[in-house]
């Protein structure tokens, strides 16, 4: 068990860690190419190859995509509760409470964990969902167009394409079949090297704080993941999928709508910090309950 853990976790931390050394030796990285790119390209391209080339149920699919709608309503209602409680602006407590980082962190552990078959087809539904909302709600915090940035979001084409192409079982020709599963082969390793790029530029404060608030949101993030798995009945590596994707650390999206707003990115900082380095620690504790 300790030696199919490590294979999960090292290479997360590998990847992670070039980014982050990369940018501590003061090497040149451009974040915005590259993460235009991976969001452009890359992730539109993994979602298809993923869900084009594996034979997941649409029924299954689709009942994670309203499990993982229902948890986020859920955290919605914990978050709008918790910024009345403590008196902080709800755009910038609800994002830290409702996102995890399904994207940079979760899809590469969803895929060596669970394997690129059903396993990582579900984990996709997931991130789906919570990147069309993460956009929204970012949209609306940032005081931007959250209709404009849903309309032009790729992601949500994407899924569109392969939800068709697997509802139909149509087979993409070999040449564009090859063509997307080499961009989207490129997607995974850039997206935890960006990580580690993040979590090198972030400056946190108040670590005590964020580390307290981190692990509540495991707890809290977990147990509604299970309640909600139950009540509708997925079985139980769905509902594993779906609480270890929603126990994701803090996305870094949330620390960079905070600072394009101006809403106490350093606190947000903090909390993104603390709970991706906490992480290392619960995951493989998690993985050893699910896998």
């Amino acid at each position: 068990m300790f030696s199919q853990i490590m294979a999960v976790m090292v290479p997360i931390m590998v990847g992670a860690g070039i980014g982050y050394f990369w940018v501590r030796f003061r090497q040149p990285y451009p974040t915005g190419f590259v993460t235009k790119l991976v969001f452009n390209v890359g992730t539109p391209c993994l979602i298809v190859n993923a869900l084009s080339s594996t034979h997941v149920d649409i029924s299954a699919f689709s009942s994670m995509a309203t499990a993982t709608f229902l948890c986020l309503l859920v955290l919605l209602a914990v978050g709008l509760l918790l910024s009345r409680v403590t008196k902080m602006d709800w755009r910038t407590i609800v994002p830290s409470v409702l996102f995890p980082n399904t994207g940079n962190m979760g899809l590469p552990l969803a895929m060596y964990a669970f394997g690129e078959g059903r396993g990582f087809s579900l984990a996709i539904a997931v991130f789906v969902i919570v990147s069309i909302a993460q956009f929204v709600v970012g949209s609306i915090t940032s005081s931007s167009r959250p209709v404009k940035n849903l309309l032009t979001n790729p992601t949500i084409y994407a899924s569109i394409i392969a939800i068709l192409l697997m509802a139909y079982q149509i087979t993409l020709p070999a040449w564009l079949s090859n063509s997307i599963e080499l961009l989207a082969g490129m997607t995974i390793p850039i997206m935890l090297i960006t990580l580690g790029v993040a979590l090198a530029s972030i400056r946190a404060r108040n670590l005590s704080v964020g580390l307290a608030f981190a692990l509540s949101r495991v707890v809290v993030a977990g147990a509604i993941a299970q309640g909600i798995g139950l009540l509708l009945g997925l079985d139980e590596e769905a509902r594993g999928i779906l609480m270890v994707m929603m126990c994701m650390p803090m996305a870094v999206y949330n620390y960079l709508f905070a600072q394009k707003a101006g809403r106490s990115p350093e606190f947000v900082a903090s909390l993104v910090m603390c709970s991706t380095l906490a992480s290392f620690i619960y995951l493989p504790l998690m993985l050893m309950w699910v896998i």
